[in-house]
């Protein structure tokens, strides 16, 4: 056997998903967004900020 046989067969083997620190799975996926679904990306939240009543501050 050679050693990468060895650490394959090892039940007790430690392995680090986090070496490249990428997520394993994304949070969303880009079928799950409105470009997946081909309609446009659209927010008004800065409009709704700015129309904010003054008591809401």
């Amino acid at each position: 056997m050679n050693g990468a046989e060895d650490l394959r067969e090892d039940p007790d083997r430690l392995v680090d998903l986090d070496e490249d620190g990428l997520p394993v799975l994304p949070d969303q996926t880009r079928d799950d967004t409105d470009r997946g679904w081909g309609e446009w990306t659209y927010t008004n939240d800065d409009r709704l900020l700015e129309d904010r009543p003054p008591h809401w501050e």
